[in-house]
């Protein structure tokens, strides 16, 4: 820029110099001033500029401190979220190691190798403490009375509910059939209803039989009408089923001295004879 200053001023003065008319002198010394004014703005730009650019500078400089700190809170972290999967996955277990059924640890825990041992006749949820039979392996078709196999388990089941830990527990017995209606047996059972309810009965009365005081006992029929899965042609096989429930005794009960002083007989005069003839609660007449 000085160097149009020089050549501006060397321009005025040879026009002084020569004695240039009025005129002219006033319009070169106009575009001086001009000249001036312009090279004045182009330095307040060039400061201006500078200064932007080192506030830049040092915006870009905060910027990657601040990176590098993100990285190290980054770094520090992952080993933190580490540290937290692991916990998780622990306390993960020690929650599936926990009994979180209704029923007391002891108690579970005797219950769960009962149904091991007879896995096709005897299912346990945990969760509900609800024992379930299957009627096609508990019962003869068409009959509410115990197989011989099913009278073994629930043996053993009695002496389970006649521990210490089972005592603060009624026992209801809850008899279910699918949909298929009762013909060549009705004489003994008019109806589903009057089926799942004997059935209850004979579990219940087994297990008196056994030993488990009477006035613990519940027993309910449902028929078909608390399916737990959609009946086919055929019915289904999962809802001919006998349920026992587990619950705490709402009242203290007296003893009795004798646990058949309900009105029950011993399990094996109170069960109904085996009948051969197929029901239709277990397929259909043929």
């Amino acid at each position: 820029m000085a160097w149009k200053r020089f050549t501006v001023l060397a321009i005025v003065s040879s026009v002084l110099a020569a004695c240039v008319p009025q005129q002219k002198y006033d319009d070169l010394l106009t575009a001086y001033r001009g000249q001036e004014q312009q090279l004045l703005s182009m330095q307040s730009d060039l400061q201006t500029s500078r200064a932007n650019e080192e506030r830049l500078r040092a915006q870009l400089a905060a910027a990657a401190g601040d990176l590098e700190q993100l990285a190290a809170i980054r770094n520090g972290a992952k080993g933190d979220i580490d540290k937290l999967l692991a916990d998780y996955e622990r306390l993960l277990k020690q929650v599936g190691n926990l009994n979180m059924g209704p029923l007391p640890a002891e108690l579970n825990t005797a219950l769960v190798n009962l149904a091991a041992q007879y896995p096709d006749v005897l299912t346990f949820d945990q969760r509900s403490g609800m024992l379930r039979f299957s009627s096609d392996f508990t019962f003869a078709s068409g009959s509410a009375a115990l197989n011989a196999n099913a009278q073994t388990l629930v043996q053993k089941l009695a002496s389970i509910l006649n521990t210490p830990v089972a005592q603060p527990f009624e026992v209801k017995v809850v008899g279910h059939t699918d949909n298929q209606p009762v013909k060549r047996v009705a004489s003994q059972h008019p109806s589903n209803m009057y089926l799942s309810a004997h059935r209850a009965i004979s579990v219940r009365d087994a297990l008196v039989g056994d030993g488990v005081a009477a006035n613990r006992m519940q027993v309910a029929g449902y028929g078909e009408f608390r399916p737990i899965v959609p009946n086919g042609a055929n019915g289904a096989a999962q809802n001919r089923r006998v349920e026992i429930f587990l619950a705490p005794l709402t009242v203290p009960l007296a003893p009795t001295g004798n646990p058949m002083d309900a009105g029950s007989a011993p399990a094996k005069k109170a069960t109904p004879a085996a009948v051969k003839s197929r029901n239709d609660d277990d397929e259909p007449t043929k």
